[in-house]
């Protein structure tokens, strides 16, 4: 499928908060197409660069243009309808059912004559049964509420993808499931997203792309490939080194049984 996800570029983009810089004079472009992972230790600006994009924060300097658009010279209620965002705690609301939960962007969009046919190609796109449409989001598991989130993000047919440690809450086997799945909507339907994680091995095995974060600014930015030839600086090194030492210690103990 031809790519759909516009570019993203960044320039000088800083975000202060007193004498903290949460983000720091980071220059950064993204092709079209695109599946970059933002990793590095909490605080080290990842969330914050992310929130910038979508004008869920606003830079201190700095710009962020979404392909040809300064995204300050748009309204950012539109912006963010043209964005998904997907967050770990999800954010589903409790009273309305899994249906309306992902039907809400559309309705906001103007779109209520599309709804329920676009509800239901959403339904399968995501591999939720029809059927759950009328449960409440309580009645669902965890990774099946992260479905519904990704749903919703996808309901007025974005191109570009935020993702916050959407599967960071999630039991190993459900993360795992849900990350192959991702990626294959990503590719399927020509995406650009940006996924913050605090897991390395997620990182590698999802992106084609990996931008190490600390103290506010990239620090690498390379291939899984790369990264894992540990030519790319020792921030890099050291999270990469935490699989390594996991992937060992499996070895170690199979050698055992």
């Amino acid at each position: 499928m031809p790519v759909s996800g516009p570019s993203i570029s960044l320039h000088q983009l800083s975000r202060h908060y007193g004498t903290v810089r949460a983000v720091d004079s980071v220059s950064l472009e993204i092709p079209a197409g695109a599946l970059v992972a933002l990793v590095g230790l909490s605080g080290s600006g990842k969330s914050t660069l992310l929130k910038m994009i979508n004008r869920l924060v606003e830079p201190t300097s700095g710009a962020v243009r979404i392909g040809d658009e300064a995204v300050d010279s748009i309204d950012p209620h539109i912006l963010r309808r043209r964005i998904g965002y997907v967050f770990q705690n999800i954010g589903l609301f409790p009273h309305m059912t899994v249906a309306r939960n992902i039907a809400i962007g559309l309705e906001l969009a103007g779109e209520e004559g599309t709804r329920d046919a676009r509800v239901s190609e959403l339904f399968d796109l995501v591999e939720l049964p029809q059927d759950m449409a009328t449960r409440m989001p309580d009645q669902l598991s965890g990774g099946q509420q992260q479905r519904v989130g990704v749903a919703r993000a996808l309901a007025t047919r974005p191109g570009l993808m935020l993702m916050d440690e959407p599967f960071g809450a999630l039991d190993p086997v459900t993360r795992d499931n849900l990350t192959d799945q991702y990626k294959a909507l990503h590719d399927k339907l020509g995406l650009t997203t940006i996924i913050v994680t605090h897991d390395m091995a997620e990182a590698l095995y999802l992106a084609d792309r990996i931008l190490v974060m600390q103290d506010g600014q990239i620090k690498a930015d390379a291939t899984p490939a790369a990264l894992l030839s540990g030519n790319v600086g020792a921030e890099a090194e050291a999270l990469v080194a935490i699989p390594r030492a996991q992937a060992a210690q499996l070895i170690a103990l199979s050698k055992q049984a």
